[in-house]
């Protein structure tokens, strides 16, 4: 009787740890409704921007531009190719394809981009200027081949004063639990 008694109560404590363990991410989903938008013209930001939603339970939304971007187009080293235009023209915004994202239940939104001539690519004026996002808590997040994100998380709060901004994050070569901390350390902060 006493063993039928331990191996319960064994089996009882090993219940609680792994549910302890398995509620660690879940309860990060739970706590604010969270949507991860993001323009990948390559699929860098592109897996970034699915591991955030999945550590957060966020609402994954990419932002597609009406016409895709060819490798032609992201050509950094011609000054007629398409992304070099656009990013020479402050007033340039790509338009965007399909629906807009429903984003209007969302406390925090995970904004992500590669960076292009150290800034964000005009797509993400687009997107933002056809959302109100007044309200939100604006987290970017981005990639890049050897630019820091700080200035274009500068030029965004410059550009749009009105929104609430958090600090951006590089997420070269972050894992999966790089990713949960600082999204959760984010989420704990609202």
């Amino acid at each position: 009787m006493n063993k039928i008694i331990l191996t319960l109560a064994a089996a009882m404590t090993m219940s609680l740890v792994v549910c302890a363990q398995s509620t660690g991410e879940k309860s990060m989903q739970t706590e604010k409704k969270v949507s991860v938008v993001y323009f990948s013209a390559t699929g860098t930001t592109a897996r970034s921007a699915r591991t955030i939603a999945d550590v957060t339970g966020g609402t994954l939304y990419e932002i597609v531009p009406q016409q895709a971007y060819t490798s032609a187009d992201l050509d950094w080293n011609n000054s007629k190719s398409r992304s070099s235009v656009e990013m020479n023209d402050p007033q340039s915004r790509p338009e965007l394809k399909g629906p807009k994202a429903d984003v209007t239940a969302s406390d925090i939104i995970f904004i992500g981009y590669p960076i292009w001539w150290n800034q964000a690519p005009r797509i993400i004026n687009t997107f933002i200027e056809s959302h109100d996002l007044k309200g939100k808590t604006l987290v970017p997040f981005a990639t890049s081949g050897g630019s820091g994100i700080n200035n274009s998380v500068k030029v965004l709060r410059d550009t749009y004063p009105d929104l609430k901004w958090e600090d951006g994050r590089l997420l070269n070569g972050a894992d999966r639990n790089n990713i949960r901390s600082w999204a959760g350390g984010i989420m704990g902060k609202q």
